[in-house]
Order: C-alpha cells, then sequence, then structure tokens
C-alpha cells in the first residue's frame, strides 16, 4: 500500500531550510516502506552519510512532525515510529509479535465510523485506527507443539 511521499519536496513547499543531513534523512523516510523509529532511520542514514549523529535525526524528526510532514506512531513496543504524512487516509493492523504493520482501506469500515459519529451527534473530521493481532497461521503452528 505504500506510496513514496517526496519528502524533501514538502519541506520546500512549506518553507523548510533543507541541509544536506535533512536531504539524507528525508530520501530514507520517502523510501522506507516500513514505519522506521528513530534508531533504524539513524542506522540507515548513516549508510549514506556516516557524520548524521542520532540527535540530528531526533531533531530532523521533530522538524518534519511539527511541519505535518510526518505522522509519529506508538503501536505499544514502546518506540514511536514514522511515516511520512499519508494524502489518502489509512488505518494499520500491527502484528504484536513481529512488530510488522500492514496498512489498510476499508469503505464499509470508513462508512460505519462516520454513521456511529453521526449517531452521537458529531461530524468526523479525523480518526486514527490501529488493530492489533496475531497472525493465525502462527496461532495454528503454536497449537502443534
Amino acid at each position: 500500500m505504500h506510496q513514496p511521499i517526496d519528502i524533501e519536496a514538502l519541506c520546500a513547499e512549506r518553507g523548510l531550510r533543507i541541509t544536506e543531513q535533512r536531504r539524507v534523512i528525508a530520501k530514507v523516510l520517502s523510501e522506507s516502506a516500513d514505519h522506521p523509529d528513530v534508531e533504524k532511520l539513524h542506522e540507515r542514514a548513516t549508510a549514506i552519510d556516516p557524520r548524521i549523529s542520532i540527535a540530528t535525526v531526533y531533531r530532523t524528526v521533530r522538524l518534519f512532525e511539527e511541519a505535518g510532514i510526518l505522522d509519529r506512531h506508538d503501536f505499544g513496543d514502546g518506540r514511536s515510529r514514522y511515516e511520512a504524512a499519508p494524502e489518502a487516509h489509512h488505518d494499520h493492523m500491527i502484528d504484536v509479535e513481529t512488530g510488522n504493520v500492514i496498512e489498510f482501506v476499508d469503505p464499509e469500515l470508513e462508512a460505519l465510523q462516520r454513521e456511529i459519529s453521526q449517531r452521537l451527534g458529531f461530524r468526523l473530521v479525523d480518526h486514527r485506527m490501529e488493530l492489533y493481532g496475531v497472525r493465525i497461521d502462527r496461532e495454528a503452528d503454536d497449537s502443534k507443539e
């Protein structure tokens, strides 16, 4: 489901100064098909430019988040994880055993959320859904032991 987003272009649109190190971090984020945490971003960025410090990565993700370029998620594993702020809404299914995150869109679910909001007297303006689960095929494997 991952659609690459050009984070460097978003920085330019929002008037953020883009240093060479920010450019590398933006490139790593733009190319990430997963939802990396700061440590993983640092690992990937230093593979390109070994001079990038972990503090620079922390400052950069905070700057990008404040500018609305990145979304921060806490998927219950104690780490903040990041993705480019999507143009289109999507939800997340988190595998609690592996930490893998699957992005999905379900029109029926979206309609149900709007319906519930209206029933409660609200117009839905935003939401975030995170589902946590264990793969069914892994549960079957565990029961055989």
